[in-house]
């Protein structure tokens, strides 16, 4: 009996230093794409286009066009996008867009769209293989189909990060 429960302390200090010792991996998408979800809040905000405070306004988030040959989630894209705006302190608020919010739009309302697409073919590594991408941001008031502000990123992600 001594010897079960020995074998198996034995086997519960292994498994919790297995544990303590392996590095944590990231979320796939979430990881990969929160890191460009902060970028791009961080270029909205440093907008010169965008009143101050910008606690006063009211970003009216677009669905992303997201190219498929990115192997990244419009919604996983959205979601941090979202996130990222929504965690900026004294931010503004932030709403999904959608036509009817343009009717009677009133002047704190700004629609913010966004563009992920491929820029460029695949860069294989020795290790890993890298996706280049382009992001395009634009910010309009609501109702107006004139660019006021545009943005581009480029970077590019690890594939064994999607």
């Amino acid at each position: 009996m001594k010897r079960i429960f020995r074998t198996a302390n034995v086997l519960l200090v292994l498994l919790l230093a297995g544990c303590a010792g392996s590095p944590e991996r990231p979320e796939t998408q979430r990881q990969a794409l929160f890191g460009l979800g902060e970028q791009a809040a961080l270029r909205v905000m440093e907008s010169t286009t965008l009143p101050q405070p910008p606690t006063d306004q009211v970003l009216l988030l677009a669905a992303p066009l997201v190219d498929g040959g990115l192997r990244v989630h419009q919604a996983r894209f959205h979601e941090s996008l979202t996130r990222a705006l929504l965690g900026v302190s004294d931010g503004p608020q932030v709403l999904d867009w959608n036509d009817a919010l343009s009717e009677d739009a009133s002047d704190n309302q700004w629609r913010l769209e966004s563009e992920l697409s491929a820029d460029g073919p695949e860069l294989a590594l020795s290790d890993r293989v890298l996706l280049p991408y382009r992001l395009r941001l634009a910010l309009r008031r609501a109702g107006n189909d004139e660019v006021l502000w545009e943005e581009t990123l480029s970077g590019a992600f690890d594939a064994t990060a999607l």
